[in-house]
């Protein structure tokens, strides 16, 4: 019988295994350096002559790669017998099979073990100088060693029945977050949530202070300060309210009066028929491949990230029916209507070439779960209701429930929508993650004529849904998020708006965007996609994000109002693939001595899609006053200054953006030296101006820009309206982008006009 730990049913009962130990156990620093000593006493069967254990980790996890070589690196290790009998030994990060994949393995090449001799293995041995192991960065409750043995020598591993662990916690505040909705109509309650996280993004129960609350307007029940007490993760201020229209911001300072942090973007209308909510629909648990219990999941999204609406996405092949079940209860016990939303559901997990990885909605918490596989799962006796490509899962889902909503996504796997869609089941793409920007997936939609939306979501591994920080890992962005523009806050809600399409995704950042099609005759507005047959319509003269259009004559102005959390740096226009024009909000009079470089893209669309832009840039002939990291989220990667006119770093994307500023005390005269190891630029700083100056790389979008900045931009809010030139063939899909200067990026679903 195959097994997650083997090949062939046990053969030696758990007992007869031997034992392993850690030393020091406990709770740590998620993110620090330690030192662990692993020891395992053989059981009844010993270790014979090219037997062999694992020590296994997650697929999530991020602590520093056991190194062998290097007596002072990070994570140097020991592997030594008590009997000297004599080990090989080696790390594989895909040494095993997943979740477990990350693995050092040893194995008695010369000599045997008996019981009672021992194998010990020092993680970060700083006998010889090393700093230690650092510990992955995210916080767990059950952080495990996790040991497998084959003593028999038959490459038939066992897990041990008790597996060495530890507990990791956060570390002291780094940063002060604070959360509020982005907007409601005037005198209509909200919440202000607040929140201090360690330097790896982990919200942290270690804050013991007093914080002073300042906002821009009159905010009713808002206090002059709240205490922050020691062991707490989060604290809300509730029933707040605004009695006039306008934008607030929300500040929080410290008792000296030096300003923490600002709450995103919050505007106040006269009267909303529909307000936005915000979701992460996209991530793992332990049960899967994350990280934390799916209890501990859905806690994360409502208490700490502090989103309305999350949704659970297990790899399909490896959801047992017992888990299965366990899910659909806790979406049921979690769904909280007017509080939080969740949706049940699980990710279809298909190889490319069978269509790709979607994500299945389903509104309520009793339906069936159509696997890709059963790759993970020893239970065979439902393998009939698998669906192995994308084509029979669409067929199979509109079969079994009208209410089910599907999103196509790049993950390991990405989607390939031009080999499988059905615009009934599949309402939106999915183009950004923790994986990366995937702009492109969109694009795939367009080339089709398919009618679908954007979002945003996590798709995290590290049991942080909604606030999904990168880490120390490949990963190489913030989670996205979803905000959806409803009504009310409830599940069917939710569906109604994702088979509309009504709703913008971001990069994580919350902000208000509000885009609007504006016609000179009438047309027909169309929800459900009229190209898939015969479907109701109402006659209107404008449209908003998501909505289909049939306008038989007359012009369009698209109306583009944004309210930002962070200065925008551009806002983008664009007509299905073409993109219309980019507008700045300020002028060129503006533009002072700081220079921003931004390099972006993927090596391709697969899993190793990561792209490294470690170099250097120099500015000649003047000097760097200070600079400023655009999107350096994994801590291991850093930007310094050598000297007063060069920077060097280390940096990496995965579809995204990343860069920085440098402001200069004289940009007219000198030069840019660029060196990374795609691009290499030298640029006169005279000619680097309002426009970018761009340096293509090949790859899936992959380059470097360069162009001027205000000094100080504060630019946070924009409104724009642009008369649009319609295509008479074809879709016209009408939809912006916006980019904050703090590297958030944020795209509204199309809106489809057509002739």
């Amino acid at each position: 019988m195959t097994t997650t730990a083997g090949i062939f049913e046990d053969p030696i009962s758990p007992e007869e295994l031997g034992h392993a130990e850690i030393s020091p156990s406990g709770e740590f620093e998620a993110g620090s350096y330690q030192t662990f000593t692993l020891t395992y006493t053989c059981g009844k069967f010993g270790i014979d002559d090219s037997g062999s254990l694992r020590v296994v980790f997650r697929f999530a996890a991020d602590q520093t790669r056991p190194q062998f070589d290097d007596p002072k690196g990070p994570n140097f290790t020991t592997v030594t017998a008590s009997n000297n009998a004599v080990l090989e030994y080696r790390y594989d990060p895909k040494g095993n099979i997943r979740p477990w994949d990350r693995t050092l393995y040893v194995k008695v090449v010369r000599g045997f073990m008996k019981k009672g001799d021992t194998i010990t293995i020092v993680f970060g041995d700083t006998s010889q100088g090393s700093p230690g192991m650092r510990m992955q960065t995210f916080c767990e409750d059950t952080f495990e060693f996790r040991m497998l043995v084959d003593p028999i020598a038959t490459f038939n591993y066992q897990q041990l029945p008790k597996q060495p662990m530890i507990k990791l916690i956060p570390g002291p505040v780094d940063r002060w977050v604070a959360v509020c909705p982005t907007s409601r109509s005037v005198g209509d309650p909200f919440r202000l949530s607040i929140k201090a996280e360690d330097k790896w993004g982990n919200p942290t129960n270690r804050a013991d202070q007093t914080l002073k609350l300042r906002a821009s307007k009159p905010v009713n029940e808002l206090p002059d300060e709240i205490k922050f007490p020691a062991g707490v993760l989060a604290t809300h201020i509730e029933k707040l309210s605004v009695d006039e229209a306008g934008d607030v911001d929300i500040e929080l300072l410290d008792e000296a009066g030096t300003l923490l942090c600002r709450a995103n973007a919050l505007r106040i209308v006269e009267n909303a028929s529909l307000q936005p909510f915000w979701g992460d629909m996209h991530g793992q648990s332990e049960e899967t491949i994350g990280t934390n219990s799916a209890r501990d999941y859905f806690e994360f999204a409502r208490d700490c990230a502090f989103v309305d609406v999350a949704g659970h996405q297990g790899n399909d092949f490896q959801i047992t029916k017992d888990f299965w079940n366990t899910l659909n209860n806790l979406t049921a016990e979690f769904d909280e209507p007017g509080r939080f939303v969740t949706l049940p559901g699980y990710e279809w997990s298909g190889n490319t070439a069978l269509g790709g990885d979607r994500n299945v909605y389903y509104m309520t918490d009793d339906r069936p779960i159509r696997r890709s596989s059963h790759a993970l799962v020893d239970d065979k006796s439902d393998i009939d209701t698998d669906c192995n490509t994308a084509a029979v899962l669409f067929e199979s889902l509109r079969e079994d429930d009208e209410n089910v909503v599907c999103f196509a996504h790049c993950g390991g796997r990405y989607a390939d929508v031009k080999l499988a869609h059905d615009g009934i089941v599949e309402r939106s793409m999915e183009i950004h993650s923790s994986w990366g920007t995937f702009e492109w997936l969109v694009h795939d939609a367009f080339e089709m004529g398919y009618r679908v939306g954007i979002v945003g979501n996590s798709d995290g591994h590290k049991g942080r849904p909604g606030a999904s920080y990168p880490g120390a890992a490949h990963f190489g962005a913030i989670g996205g998020l979803t905000c959806l523009l409803m009504p009310e806050l409830t599940r069917a809600a939710v569906f109604d708006c994702l088979r509309k399409r009504r709703h913008y995704a971001t990069t994580g950042g919350r902000l208000v965007m509000d885009v609007q099609a504006i016609f000179d005759d009438e047309g027909k507005i169309y929800h459900e996609d009229p190209a898939l047959g015969a479907r109701d319509s109402q006659q209107s003269q404008s449209a908003m994000m998501g909505d289909i259009v049939h306008l038989p004559s007359g012009g369009v102005s698209l109306n583009v109002d944004v309210l930002a959390s962070a200065p925008i740096e551009r806002l983008d226009i664009f007509n299905g693939l073409d993109h219309v024009e980019t507008i700045r909000p300020y002028t060129q009079e503006e533009l002072g001595n700081r220079i921003r470089v931004i390099w972006e893209g993927a090596e391709y669309r697969g899993r190793f899609r990561q792209v490294i832009w470690d170099g250097s840039a120099t500015f000649s002939g003047t000097k760097i006053e200070r600079h400023s990291a655009i999107n350096f989220f994994n801590r291991d990667k850093t930007i310094d200054r050598v000297g007063d006119d060069t920077l060097k770093w280390r940096a990496l994307t995965t579809g995204n953006i990343g860069g920085f500023d440098a402001w200069l005390a004289d940009s007219k005269g000198g030069s840019l030296k660029l060196d990374t190891p795609l691009v290499q630029l030298d640029l006169p700083m005279g000619g680097i101006g309002y426009e970018d100056h761009v340096s293509d790389a090949g790859g899936l979008d992959r380059g470097i820009r360069v162009f001027r900045l205000p000094e100080e931009n504060s630019h946070r809010a924009m409104r724009v309206e642009r008369r649009l030139e319609l295509k008479d063939i074809g879709d016209n899909p009408l939809f912006v982008r916006v980019t904050q200067e703090d590297g958030h990026l944020a795209w509204s679903s199309p809106i489809y006009v057509y002739r």
